[in-house]
């Protein structure tokens, strides 16, 4: 059995919650420190079951209390060398991670973690370096992929072999548009190295996703230029149009929100 929680997802702050058989880790965590004690509390979760934090990139949503945390409770960071390197620069992680707490991930190298069995992949953005997850516990597959600008073969192909999906869908191109960012920041955001919008979030899935795919939740949506139905109704179009997700179904979709944790997720 596999446990999951979202503890928060998009640019307020993004972190994730894996945990089997007493053994658990983060995927960033760039929400705050006291919302995450917080939040471990309230779930009734132990400090003590958190043994390993996964950066995917060093962008403050993702990282805020990353060194906070790992020296606090001595918790391992794993990244990217790149994305390391990122994280010392960036200034507003006040507190850096020690180094005795760093470990280095090479893209596309597994690594055994009790019974987490832990991929990494490039993933497209602009950062210093950007990878997804696919882990495997017990035959149960999952893959979070986040802050992409655009769909590599490597993302396709995880995706293919997950019975669990967490993805992106940013923003809504109309919506992205007609809105109030400057037009940089827009040519940013829709750039080959900035975020996905629902349609290609859309196509991805719809093309990417295996029959044995159980659930898929969307993340990091954009709060200025999205919404949750929204999201929601473009990814289920597409998947009811190519024949994979039906009202009712066995495949469940659902938007995990920016600032409220989610349910926790027993996955099997």
């Amino acid at each position: 059995m596999l446990r999951f929680i979202c503890f928060g997802s998009g640019s307020s702050g993004n972190c994730y919650y894996l945990n089997a058989d007493g053994y658990g880790l983060l995927i960033d965590l760039g929400i705050g420190l006291r919302s995450l004690k917080k939040y471990i509390r309230n779930y009734g979760l132990s400090f003590g079951e958190i043994n390993a934090i996964f950066v995917t990139h060093d962008h403050t949503d993702h990282v805020k209390s990353v060194g906070a945390f790992s020296g606090e409770f001595n918790i391992p960071v794993y990244a990217l060398q790149s994305v390391h390197e990122g994280m010392q620069r960036n200034y507003f992680m006040s507190k850096k991670i020690i180094p005795d707490n760093k470990r280095i991930l090479n893209p596309d190298t597994t690594i055994l973690l009790e019974k987490f069995k832990i991929t990494p992949f490039n993933v497209p953005h602009d950062s210093s370096a950007n990878c997804g997850y696919f882990i495997e516990v017990d035959g149960i597959t999952f893959c979070l992929v986040t802050d992409m600008g655009h769909v590599t073969d490597d993302i396709r192909l995880y995706i293919e072999k997950s019975r669990y999906v967490v993805v992106e869908a940013n923003y809504d191109a109309m919506m992205l548009k007609n809105g109030p960012y400057p037009a940089f920041l827009k040519r940013r955001i829709m750039g080959r190295e900035g975020h996905m919008d629902n349609l290609d979030t859309a196509e991805l899935l719809s093309t990417s996703l295996s029959a044995e795919t159980r659930h898929v939740w969307l993340c990091h949506l954009s709060e200025e230029n999205n919404h949750p139905e929204l999201a929601r109704k473009t990814v289920e179009t597409a998947l009811f149009d190519a024949g994979k997700w039906i009202p009712g179904g066995f495949l469940k979709i659902d938007v995990l929100k920016r600032k409220v944790p989610s349910l926790l997720y027993e996955l099997d």
